[in-house]
């Protein structure tokens, strides 16, 4: 069976400081939505797309598996990327719009909070060595991004993303995909302390709760990851309330 034609889409480059990923996505589901691409239609290549767009491989991957969270495309093994039969028919996602605003950004991570402390308890239970292992380099890559001084968000995201595979329960983790990068406070809002010692302080008291989180996993001590994800969480809950309490 002869596959659909892929064509250009003549975009324009992207340019920072935009968040370059969210920028594309957008971008393509402007053109699935729109019917500019109808169901079935292949995607540009990835080389395509970095040419069009002016992004990395990196991006357009990212860009491509968060088309596919939101059941706006489907993969196919070696062939490349097409347009749903039903795009985003059906799928629950929080897209960027729905994370702006401190209320919005509360009432995530009140969802977040039903979900990971649960994630923890169960990935310290069934945690082996690969699990483990890709905690420890989230972990690592989180600290990175820190020490070079950006928001670390991506590095977040990651490092809750692998605490829900060492669940071993492949729901888990796609409901977090589903909920994407913007579940990530910094992602929806950015930084908002006032100095750049307010900064780097909060995030490591962040990469102290993750360690913690961690730690307990790392040890098979169940109810300890789970009280550790929730103080983890609880404390994100309750820096948002007080930013909502001063801008009310």
């Amino acid at each position: 069976m002869a596959l659909p034609m892929r064509r250009a889409l003549g975009m324009a480059p992207l340019r920072p400081p935009a968040n370059l990923t969210g920028a594309l996505v957008h971008r393509l589901a402007e053109e699935i939505r729109s019917g500019r691409l109808s169901p079935g239609a292949r995607l540009p290549t990835e080389q395509d797309l970095m040419r069009e767009a002016g992004v990395s491989r990196t991006v357009v991957r990212e860009a491509v598996a968060a088309l596919r969270a939101e059941g706006l495309v489907i993969t196919r093994q070696g062939v490349g990327a097409f347009v749903a039969d039903n795009p985003g028919e059906g799928v629950f996602r929080l897209t960027p719009a729905e994370a702006e605003g401190l209320q919005q950004v509360i009432q995530v991570l009140e969802l977040r909070l039903a979900l990971e402390v649960e994630a923890a308890g169960l990935a310290a239970e069934r945690r082996d060595a690969a699990a483990l292992a890709a905690i420890a380099e989230a972990e690592r890559a989180f600290e990175a991004a820190t020490a070079a001084g950006g928001d670390a968000a991506e590095a977040d995201y990651a490092l809750h993303r692998a605490i829900f595979a060492a669940t071993g329960n492949p729901h888990f983790l796609r409901f977090l995909d589903l909920l994407g990068r913007h579940a990530i406070p910094r992602r929806a809002l950015g930084l908002v302390e006032r100095s750049e010692a307010e900064r780097r302080a909060y995030l490591a008291q962040v990469a102290r709760e993750h360690r913690g989180v961690a730690a307990a996993i790392e040890a098979g001590e169940a109810p300890t990851a789970r009280a550790a994800m929730r103080a983890h969480l609880e404390a994100a809950r309750e820096r948002y309330r007080r930013l909502a309490a001063q801008v009310s």
